[in-house]
């Protein structure tokens, strides 16, 4: 049953990227985003319990920067705030998910070019400057959610560039319980199917995003931004940080 109806749920968001999405304005899009995860959330069992405050919906550009643990992350964050996710090229070439992934704006970055950064940073740089929120996974890969990588630093300049605040999100999946739950994490030699099919058969999971207070990066540089956006996220999820917060003041 929760094949059937997932299948219908990507078929319906063809017509409505190709209908809908070109003729909507900013807060429309926001409304259809954020319904259309919300639905993807509710058919895989999903229910998402957010803490703390999000970034509103207007003319002020953001960042998202979270820990990365499934490709659920993208929905369960989505469903708060319509974000546009900065994500490796190669979802692009997925079947169905990578053209919907495009359509919705998606922002790919080719990590195999070393260069490549400074093309993001321009697209994530127009973003927040046209008051959109953008979100990034600065570990670079997913974890199983029970440690935390490094924050790479590159990709915050351009919020540091347009003065964006960035707002650091711990993700987690439990059970109803509140226990751990691994099978979410789409890790090792998982296919995006195989990873799919674990979610699907699991009755049901809880998505737990807790938001920290919002960094705002005046004065700081880029690397003192994602260091103190690891430490307010190593602190939500309980695990070490990767190093001491910056001297000058960031957020409250």
């Amino acid at each position: 049953m929760r094949w059937t109806r997932l299948l219908l749920h990507v078929a319906s968001s063809f017509l409505t990227l190709r209908f809908a999405w070109p003729r909507a304005d900013a807060r429309r899009r926001h409304e259809i985003a954020v319904r259309w995860s919300q639905d993807l959330l509710a058919i895989l069992a999903i229910r998402v319990r957010c803490e703390g405050r999000h970034p509103p919906h207007g003319r002020q550009g953001a960042m998202i920067a979270a820990n990365h643990v499934s490709w659920a992350d993208i929905f369960a964050i989505a469903s708060v705030r319509h974000t546009r996710f900065i994500a490796k090229s190669e979802i692009r070439d997925w079947p169905l998910a990578g053209w919907l992934a495009e359509r919705s704006g998606t922002i790919f970055i080719r990590r195999a070019r070393r260069h490549d950064t400074a093309r993001i940073n321009a697209l994530v740089h127009d973003a927040l400057a046209g008051g959109e929120c953008v979100g990034l996974f600065p570990e670079g890969t997913t974890t199983e959610g029970d440690r935390l990588l490094k924050f790479h630093s590159s990709l915050f300049e351009a919020a540091v560039a347009n003065r964006a605040r960035v707002y650091p999100v711990a993700v987690r999946y439990e059970h109803p319980d509140g226990t751990p739950l691994r099978s979410v994490a789409y890790v090792g030699d998982l296919s995006f199917a195989q990873s799919l099919g674990l979610v699907i058969r699991t009755r049901e999971t809880i998505a737990r995003l807790a938001f920290a207070e919002p960094i705002e990066p005046d004065g700081l540089t880029r690397q003192e931004v994602a260091v103190e956006a690891h430490r307010r996220v190593a602190s939500l999820l309980g695990l070490p940080s990767q190093g001491k917060a910056p001297a000058t003041p960031g957020g409250r």
